[in-house]
Order: structure tokens, then C-alpha cells, then sequence
């Protein structure tokens, strides 16, 4: 899905202003790294155009979070530092907070939901904040951090509807337009819309003041994407989201402030599934020796699918690294799956002797690797006569699978392959 939005001159914009990120950007001395910008020939000869990989995933805390969370943290009143901050997150924005609140010698108290990420549970911890779990969802705690900032004083800071958070987040833009000054176009992951918000400002205004142009591009999970429906709206529109593994950006409602930029400054916003997204990761993985969560994947996904065309230099935003391992292996499983690298297939066969022997002879023939293997008497619709086989095998991709298929036809067999 693709929203084309109304953007406009920079010098017209919402957002914060140049003087305000390079303010940002010096609060961050010290504290934030420069991230590299790396050259990725695969996508580069996918897009036909130069593709540059942005790699906030190699960030302390692993993501761009630590960026708006320090800078509006240390712009606290030391009224307010003295009372504490309070916030809410599953993942990088608690990292974020915690790490920043524990630099500035700030006590932080971060609420969780009950499922989160081990991983991501101790290193929130292990920055010195005090983490309370509570619920099931995003939702709960978020609540609940509002309640206990109402209660204790302590100053709630918000994932992305701020413009402290928004200037720190548009550091990124500083450093992109540093790395890349004949940048085209830019590809930003969308969630609650910070990020975008703070690239998209600091990128336009300087395109305006250069009499260029320079495109920025939204990426948003498909299963967690409310700024298509709420650009087409012209308001804020919240959606129910449904389960995606890009859970970094599945965010159901925008930011208010983060709209309003976004409407003027973003040109367009697209969305990719997350067969897309796994496959993305795995390109990251093998292709860039880059680990990137789902989220920080996403708009890797849109160049693969073609959601996104370009003629000139392209930079890609991969907004974090925070992925629990035992995910990871999923998504890697996953990722080889949707790329028809690797088959479950299951084939009916004569009950009689030799044919587990005959079938695994013919799938070798084809230079294909099976890695596992179930033989039951009991799969559905099987005649009495019959037996079903399960087998895992691994291919070079779809042409090869295809080879696997047809040989095993050719043979008398029917293989079904089960996603």
C-alpha cells in the first residue's frame, strides 16, 4: 500500500528547526555515536541506483531511541530531574531512557509489559533503572506510567510525540546529509512516527535551503500501519493492530505533532508484510553481516519488493539491533521459507518398503539437502495403503525448489508443500 502525501517547502514546516537539531546534536556529543553508513551492492544492483545502509542498529542501546530520550531528558529543570522520569516501552525506548536517565544521574522507572523480550528486560535493568511489569500490552503499562507520573511527580517521557524527542531523532538527518551529500532519497521505518518526523524535518529544510529536493520515504508494518489510513483521512486515526513480528513500530494510533510533519514533509508512505520483512533480515544477515530487528528492517523490505523506486543515492534508516536470539531463529526460519530456500513438503506413498529411499534418492539427485524427516501411517486423507511423508529441505531458492517439485512429479509422486 502506498500514500502519497502533501508535502511542502521546508522553510513552511512544523517541525523543529535546524538551530534546534544542531542543538540537539550537541547535547548528544559524547553520548550518541556517529553510526556508519554503509554501501550495499546487493540492493544497489537490486535498485539500480547507490544504496546506503544507515546503521543505528550499531547505536549504544542498539537503536536511534538513545537520541530522543537523552536530549529531552537532559533539557529537564533541575526541579524535575530532581523528581525522576517515568516511561513506557517493550523494548528500545526503555533502553533508551534508562541508559539516558542513568548518564545525567537521573532515577528512572520504566514500566514493561509481562511478555517482553528477557533480552531486553535485563538490559533495561542493567541501566540502573528500576523496571515495574504490568499487563499484556503496550497499552497497560503505558497507563500505567501516566498513573504513576501523576502520582510520584516523576516527568513521563514519551516515545515520540515530543519535539525534544523529535530534534534529538533528527540528528540522524545531520548525520545522513554528513555521510551522503548527494543523498536522494531517504527510507525511514514509521511507528508512532518520531524518527520520521525529526529525519524528514531537518532533511527538507536543508534541501529547501540548497534548491534541491530530496524524497523521504515512510515504511510501516502492514499489520501495524494507522498512517496510510490517517493521511487519507487528513487526522489522527487510530487502528487496531494485529500481530506483527515488526513489534518496535506497532503502534496503533500517531503522534500528534509527529502527524502534522509528517502530512507536510514525507512524500510518501508504503507498507510491507512480514514474509517481506523476514526475508529483508536475512538479506541484512548474509548480504551486510548486519543483525537488524524487524523493525529496523522494514524499509530494506520495501526496496526488495519494489514499493520504492529510486535513480539516485539511497539511503536506507536501520533503526535497531534489538532482536531475542530465540526470535531471531524464527525469523531466520521464517526468512528461508518465504524465499523458497527451504521446503516442508509432504508426499502420500505407497505403503510398502524402499520408498523413504527412492524419495530421498531423487530429491539428492537434484543437489538438495533434506534435514528432516517424519514417516507416519496417520495423516489425514491417506488411504489405508498409504503413507504420508514429512521432509524438511533445504534449496538455493525458488528455481531450485521448483527443480525439487517437478523431479519428485516426474517420479509418480505428488508433493504438497506446507507453509
Amino acid at each position: 500500500m502506498t500514500v502519497e502525501t502533501g508535502h511542502v517547502a521546508g522553510a513552511s514546516l512544523v517541525g523543529p528547526s535546524l538551530a534546534e537539531v544542531e542543538s540537539a546534536r550537541a547535547s548528544l556529543e559524547g553520548v550518541a555515536l556517529m553510526t556508519p553508513m554503509e554501501t550495499s551492492s546487493y540492493l544497489s544492483e537490486l535498485l539500480g541506483a547507490p544504496v546506503h545502509l544507515k546503521c543505528e542498529n550499531l547505536q549504544r542501546t542498539g537503536s536511534y531511541k538513545i537520541r530522543g530520550a537523552y536530549h529531552r531528558i537532559s533539557r529537564l529543570s533541575d526541579d524535575e530531574k530532581a523528581r525522576g522520569v517515568v516511561a513506557a516501552s517493550a523494548g528500545n525506548h526503555a533502553q533508551g531512557v534508562a541508559f539516558a536517565a542513568r548518564e545525567l544521574g537521573i532515577a528512572a522507572t520504566i514500566f514493561m509489559p509481562l511478555g517482553v523480550a528477557l533480552p531486553k528486560l535485563q538490559a533495561t535493568r542493567s541501566y540502573g533503572a528500576e523496571v515495574v511489569l504490568r499487563g499484556h500490552t503496550v497499552a497497560e503499562p503505558l497507563k500505567a506510567a501516566q498513573e504513576f507520573a501523576e502520582r510520584t511527580g516523576a516527568v513521563y517521557i514519551p516515545p515520540f510525540d515530543h519535539a525534544d524527542v523529535i530534534a534529538g531523532q533528527g540528528t540522524i538527518g545531520l548525520e545522513i546529509l554528513d555521510q551522503v551529500p548527494d543523498l536522494e532519497t531517504v527510507v525511514v521505518p514509521i511507528g508512532g512516527g518520531g524518527l520520521i518526523s525529526g529525519v524528514a524535518s531537518v532533511l527538507k529544510r536543508r534541501a529547501a535551503e540548497q534548491g534541491r529536493s530530496i524524497r523521504v520515504i515512510g515504511v510501516q508494518a502492514a499489520n501495524a500501519a494507522p498512517y496510510p489510513i490517517s493521511l487519507a483521512a487528513g487526522e489522527v486515526t487510530e487502528i487496531t493492530i494485529s500481530p506483527t513480528i515488526a513489534d518496535g513500530i506497532a503502534v496503533g494510533k500517531p503522534g500528534h505533532l509527529n502527524f502534522a510533519i509528517i502530512r507536510e514533509a514525507v512524500d510518501d508512505v508504503v507498507t510491507v508484510d512480514d514474509d517481506d520483512i523476514a526475508r529483508a533480515m536475512l538479506v541484512l544477515l548474509e548480504r551486510a553481516k548486519l543483525v537488524v530487528e524487524p523493525a529496523g528492517a522494514v524499509g530494506v523490505a520495501a526496496l526488495m519488493t519494489g514499493k520504492i523506486s529510486a535513480s539516485g543515492p539511497t539511503v536506507v534508516l536501520l533503526s535497531g539491533g534489538n532482536i531475542d536470539p530465540l526470535l531471531m531463529e524464527r525469523v531466520i526460519a521464517h526468512g528461508l521459507a518465504a524465499s523458497e530456500r527451504y521446503l516442508k513438503l509432504r508426499i502420500p506413498l505407497p505403503d510398502r518398503p524402499g520408498q523413504l529411499a527412492r524419495t530421498s534418492e531423487i530429491i539428492a539427485d537434484q543437489n538438495a539437502n533434506v534435514v528432516e524427516v517424519l514417516h507416519t501411517r496417520h495423516g489425514t486423507g491417506l488411504d489405508i495403503s498409504q503413507v504420508e511423508l514429512e521432509l524438511h529441505v533445504e534449496t538455493r531458492g525458488p528455481e531450485h525448489a521448483e527443480l525439487v517439485l517437478q523431479a519428485l512429479r516426474d517420479n509418480g509422486y505428488d508433493p504438497r508443500v506446507d507453509f
